[in-house]
């Protein structure tokens, strides 16, 4: 017999536990799903819709809407997310998955959300969307669900053994700097203006990563800024995630500026700076492949590793 509820304490054991059965090219900690779940300011137990056979946990879709905003006072109220979903195979194409994802759906419903989408949640998104690649029943189930793809993302790797700023990198570099521009590693005077810069001109949510960041440890060697004088026109950093050291960006160079090379320069000084602290490898989960930026990064070495569709159902 199947028995359905919402989370309660005590579940998170076999949450992670059925997490890591169901879902193995993405395993979880505790503690990351505790990080990245339980002490989300926007989470509510009641999106945490949980299956049960007997007493042992078959299923789990989890629905989040904002209860903080990203920035400013937007609550995105037509909007709600999916960040995850998994079923046991034991019980999957019997109904659990059907019925757990129409609660999640009635909870964001009652909440007046028009939209949800799978998965791109931020802060604290696991992945940008379903990998049809890793999980073509999960891909399967969204589109019997009613979600249409919307766009899809790739996450991209580069190997750093051996990596080493070539002479022209160098050359552009030296170029840039005799006409005015700098490039440096954050301090603290930088902090305020590379967030609002961030906030205002990208994503609120790379903003977010800067300050939270720096305020879980991340070193501010590991923030890179460029200006044209004074003004900053662009920035990157690497470990700024969950303090994961090899995980790249956010990134992002003043629109007005593009077209210099600014952004090639800022992206090999933060491989350099990744090199020299002896780390193996950069990559990221999130970019258009057919972007400006998805195109720096092929002809940078970056190699596409994955691939995501970004899913969203109108209820």
């Amino acid at each position: 017999m199947i028995t359905y509820r919402f989370y309660e304490s005590g579940d998170e054991q076999n949450i992670v536990q059925l997490w890591n059965e169901s879902l193995p090219q993405d395993p979880i900690t505790s503690k990351r799903f505790r990080n990245l779940v339980l002490l989300d300011a926007n989470f509510d137990p009641q999106g945490l819709r949980l299956a049960f056979q007997d007493d042992k946990l078959v299923g789990c879709v989890y629905a989040v809407r904002r209860l903080l905003p990203m920035a400013g006072t937007d609550l995105e109220p037509e909007n709600g997310w999916i960040p995850f979903f998994f079923v046991h195979q034991d019980v999957r194409n019997s109904g659990v998955g059907e019925t757990l994802m129409k609660a999640a759906l009635d909870f964001l419903a009652a909440a007046g959300r028009k939209q949800v989408f799978f998965a791109s949640y931020a802060p604290n998104y696991i992945l940008p969307g379903i990998d049809e690649e890793a999980y073509p029943e999960g891909y399967a189930f969204l589109l019997r669900q009613g979600f249409e793809r919307q766009y899809s993302p790739v996450a991209m790797d580069r190997s750093l053994v051996g990596y080493a700023p070539s002479d022209d990198i160098i050359e552009l570099k030296g170029q840039r700097e005799q006409e005015g521009y700098s490039f440096a590693a954050a301090k603290d005077q930088d902090l305020y203006e590379v967030i609002q810069f961030a906030n205002n001109l990208f994503n609120p949510d790379w903003g977010r990563a800067i300050r939270e960041g720096v305020l879980q440890g991340l070193p501010l060697e590991r923030i890179l800024v460029v200006r044209n004088g004074s003004k900053l026109v662009g920035f990157c950093i690497y470990g700024g995630y969950e303090g994961i050291p090899d995980r790249f960006g956010p990134f992002g160079v003043d629109p007005d500026e593009q077209g210099k090379g600014l952004g090639k320069i800022l992206l090999h000084e933060c491989l350099k700076n990744m090199r020299s602290e002896g780390l193996h490898g950069a990559w990221f989960l999130w970019t258009g492949e057919k972007s400006s930026a998805g195109y720096l990064y092929k002809k940078t070495g970056f190699e596409i590793t994955r691939r995501f569709h970004v899913m969203k159902k109108s209820i």
